[in-house]
């Protein structure tokens, strides 16, 4: 039943299910997509990266048979992916699913791309290479002194919603976000710039979460589980293949962690201590982003049947306003 504060909204409909890392995005956008007719559009930045399987927790070939899936297996690893290239490919891949007449899922926990593909993003204008090197001068004469995150700081001081998105050691995507401040003086996607032009999807966006000390346990299984599923063997193939720990893809959580017990220089035991203390400050960060989004509704993964419920009158309220037809 459509309710009775409903206004007619012709844009496509886009249901979001976002969350921190382990907490259930996956399996419960597979069982709306499922439920729905839907297609998932992934937003997440590791998955457009092509032998990064089990690492990235990729969504298995079983999973995928059991939805389309997009934007997952882009480009390799040695190549260039941005925040700009993924609203153009997430856009186009909405665009085709809508034009279909199937709803888009966009699930993933990389909160910058969710933003893009949703908002857009202001240009932020060519590189500076005089800028970058001086950045990344003063970043390396910090680490001699012991401050390794002095860079991650600085950025924090400036725009600390992106600071709170990048790792300390991602001193690429740090410096690149210093880069764009200090050049514009601002952030690299202000959103009053950017909703300004509106939003092109009528949208529906969950935050899923089972509880911090649930998911700490969640974390940890899953850290476990993917050394047991060969994420030491899924390095050294990489390597095998060229890609090294010098890769920004390959500086992400479990990657990095894997690369000295590869080369020989620390214990399994240490590694995946580490990369499951490096996973649970991930999902801080990600409650942390999660936590500013207006209109987002928190939801435990158990419920499952009432988020569906929601989906339902959603895209029910979405095709009495025509998306569709206005999608032609």
């Amino acid at each position: 039943m459509t309710r009775p504060d409903f206004k007619p909204d012709p844009r496509p409909p886009v249901v979001v299910v976002a969350g921190p890392t382990a907490a259930g995005k996956t399996t419960l956008a597979l069982t709306l997509a499922e439920g729905f007719g839907a297609e998932i559009v992934s937003a997440d930045s590791m998955q457009v990266y092509r032998y990064l399987d089990i690492g990235t927790a990729k969504p298995s070939v079983e999973e995928r048979g059991r939805a389309a899936h997009h934007l997952i297996d882009v480009v390799t690893p040695d190549l260039p992916y941005s925040a700009g290239r993924y609203l153009e490919d997430a856009r186009a891949a909405a665009a085709e699913i809508h034009g279909r007449g199937k709803p888009v899922l966009l699930t993933g926990g990389t909160g910058l791309y969710v933003r893009a593909m949703l908002e857009g993003l202001v240009p932020a204008g060519g590189a500076d290479p005089e800028l970058r090197s001086g950045l990344e001068a003063r970043d390396r004469e910090a680490r001699e002194r012991g401050e390794t995150d002095w860079l991650h700081r600085r950025l924090a001081e400036r725009d600390p919603e992106r600071a709170r998105e990048l790792h300390p050691n991602d001193v690429q995507r740090i410096v690149r976000a210093l880069e764009i401040f200090e050049r514009k003086g601002s952030t690299a996607t202000p959103r009053a710039d950017a909703q300004a032009a509106g939003c092109p999807y009528r949208v529906l966006h969950f935050a899923v979460d089972p509880g911090r000390e649930l998911l700490n346990e969640r974390i940890d299984a899953r850290c476990d589980a993917m050394v047991e599923a060969g994420l030491l063997n899924e390095v050294r193939d990489l390597a095998k293949r060229g890609y090294g720990p010098d890769l920004r893809p390959l500086q992400g959580i479990g990657y990095r962690h894997m690369h000295p017990v590869v080369a020989g220089s620390d214990t399994l035991v240490n590694a995946v201590a580490e990369m499951k203390r490096d996973t649970r400050r991930f999902a801080r960060r990600q409650r942390t982003w999660l936590r500013a989004v207006d209109g987002i509704s928190w939801r435990d993964p158990s419920e499952a049947d009432a988020i569906a419920a929601d989906v339902e009158r959603f895209l029910a309220e979405s095709e009495e306003a025509g998306w569709r037809d206005a999608s032609r």
